[in-house]
Parts: structure tokens; C-alpha cells; sequence
């Protein structure tokens, strides 16, 4: 993959139903708003 979480570094998990890429490494969900990820650390939610 090309993107990598922020935070870590981790594996990104794509999670189409719910719109947002997931690290399992540091469990935070980053948003997907209009097929753009939103990749800030600060507005990552913990899953």
C-alpha cells in the first residue's frame, strides 16, 4: 500500500461501509470525505 497511518506507520485497513481507512496497529479510523482520506492525526477516532 502507499498509505501508511500517521500516527505509526502501520498498515492502513480500507473499511468501505463505513468510509474510513483503520490502523489495527494504534486502533484509530481515519474519515473518507468525498474519496479524499483524511489523514490528521488530531481528527483520527479510536475504534
Amino acid at each position: 500500500e502507499i498509505l501508511v497511518c500517521p500516527k505509526c506507520r502501520g498498515e492502513l485497513e480500507y473499511r468501505e461501509a463505513e468510509s474510513e481507512l483503520r490502523c489495527s496497529a494504534c486502533r484509530v479510523a481515519y474519515r473518507i470525505e468525498d474519496d479524499i482520506p483524511i489523514m490528521l492525526i488530531d481528527e483520527a477516532k479510536p475504534y
